[in-house]
């Protein structure tokens, strides 16, 4: 599963967060999606292989003291555009819990997990979001048009998550590994969203 967030909306609601108290996306700069994870799937399939103490560090949310995960300087480059959250090392707790069951390497899993986040980024997703931004929108007019962008079908998998009336993440369902969004959404399994309407947060604090 692929879990993105609204960066204003996550800020809004995580004002502690390190990466929202310097985040250009909340005053002036532009409103985008970020990577908050790739997860395999089932949900309790966590932690693979990781010593205890490293589990233990992670529950307790010290990411600071986990092993930061090898990967190419380039690739940490593109982390770092679509997920501000490596600022508080959520790359080293998204790896530790999630991508260590991905079934391969550092290196491939935050590829494939940047290569995911920027086809949503670069589409008709993140265009549609920005031009309705504190309006409010429902999931059948998100999932018609993920239908048009990535395939018949596709919008089935897609589940907007939403705290105080606004969408803070959009979970999408994938059925495979691997970078491209279309066939990994077309592969996987429909699901129901709870949140039925939300707003798009607007960029800044307050609405």
């Amino acid at each position: 599963m692929l879990a993105l967030s609204w960066q204003n909306a996550f800020c809004q609601t995580h004002r502690y967060r390190k990466e929202c108290k310097r985040s250009q996306h909340l005053f002036g700069g532009k409103s985008d999606f970020t990577l908050h994870g790739l997860w395999p799937q089932p949900r309790n399939r966590v932690y693979c292989g990781v010593d205890r103490q490293f589990v233990t560090a992670d529950r307790y949310k010290h990411w600071n003291t986990l092993p930061e995960p090898k990967m190419t300087p380039q690739t940490k480059a593109a982390l770092v555009e679509v997920m501000p959250g490596v600022s508080g090392n959520l790359h080293r707790h998204e790896w530790i819990k999630h991508g260590t069951c991905y079934g391969t390497d550092a290196e491939r899993y935050f590829q494939d997990a940047v290569a995911l986040a920027k086809s949503i980024r670069q589409s008709a997703v993140a265009d549609f979001f920005r031009k309705n931004e504190g309006k409010r929108i429902g999931i059948e007019r998100l999932r018609t048009l993920f239908d048009k962008t990535f395939g018949r079908g596709s919008g089935k998998r897609v589940e907007m998550r939403c705290k105080g009336g606004l969408i803070t993440e959009l979970w999408l369902h994938l059925g495979s590994g691997g970078s491209n969004l279309s066939k990994a959404l077309l592969a996987g399994t429909p699901v129901h969203s709870r949140c039925r309407y939300g707003i798009v947060d607007r960029a800044g604090y307050g609405r």
